[in-house]
């Protein structure tokens, strides 16, 4: 049996990535207002413009499945629940960064099925690195197969990759427990966190602060095909053993009533 998802030529998604990147990189190399939402996160008329391309193209292309955008309205849970498939957007993931002009920042575009990712493209303008996946077919970095890179000592040496602009105490107590081994610490913002993990320039990544499930959906099938998993915390798990975590912490999931993603972290 072909799954639907199946047929989904990646190389056209990463096409409409690269248009959304073109219009947003005009934006982001002059100045531009920011404005604010209720949430008080900041929205750029790169963000408008980014979900205004992105979704005008995947209706073109695939006219019966809905899309859930960071930048549209939100959609009913009675509306939502009956979706079998549906793309999970984030036309900008990490709009500070794109404030701050650091680089850090991405272009997000997932297919769910069934409540998991199975296909995502995750674009950083600045550096142009096209992470792309599909499931059952793998994970990729501008062509490359992932991982590129294998931590044959975890019990010894870990590359933790945190937030930049959301390192939480519970993040920090989270690192402290894992002090029995020597630590390599990175700061990053956006997607990209996860992408580290997935090519395996870091090990871990725990995100103990909020997150949205547009902020994740694109990376996260990136690592799943790439051998890692989204695995939702509990801090009753003993975190300094990636055994035993993978062994009693459940994977993400989406399309939930509330949008809001739990803790979660990548290995």
């Amino acid at each position: 049996m072909v799954h639907f998802f199946e047929t989904i030529d990646l190389e056209s998604l990463k096409a409409i990535a690269y248009e959304a990147s073109e219009a947003v990189m005009k934006i982001y190399q002059n100045d531009f207002l920011v404005a604010y939402k209720e949430d008080l996160t900041p929205l750029t008329i790169a963000d408008t413009k980014a979900n205004e391309i992105i979704c005008k193209r995947l209706q073109t292309l695939f006219p019966s499945i809905p899309i859930m955008s960071e930048e549209n309205e939100t959609i009913a849970y009675q509306l939502r629940k009956e979706w079998e498939y549906y793309w999970c957007i984030d036309p900008i993931d990490g709009t500070k960064e794109f404030v701050e002009k650091n680089g850090e920042f991405t272009i997000n575009i997932a297919l769910i099925h069934n409540k998991k990712p199975v296909i995502g493209v995750v674009y950083a303008p600045t550096t142009d690195e096209m992470y792309s996946a599909k499931k059952g077919f793998g994970a990729y970095k501008n062509g490359q197969k992932l991982p590129l890179k294998i931590n044959n000592k975890p019990k010894d040496f870990l590359t933790v990759v945190t937030s930049r602009s959301h390192f939480s105490e519970q993040t920090k107590m989270f690192i402290e427990k894992l002090a029995d081994k020597e630590i390599k610490l990175i700061s990053k913002g956006s997607s990209l966190k996860l992408c580290m993990v997935a090519e395996g320039t870091a090990d871990i990544y725990p995100r103990l602060s909020p997150t949205m499930e547009w902020d994740t959906a694109a990376a996260d099938i990136v690592a799943r095909e790439s051998g890692k998993m989204v695995y939702r915390y509990d801090e009753n798990i003993q975190c300094n053993d990636f055994e035993t975590m993978r062994l009693h912490l459940k994977p993400m999931i989406y399309n939930k009533t509330n949008l809001l993603n739990p803790f979660f972290v990548v290995f």
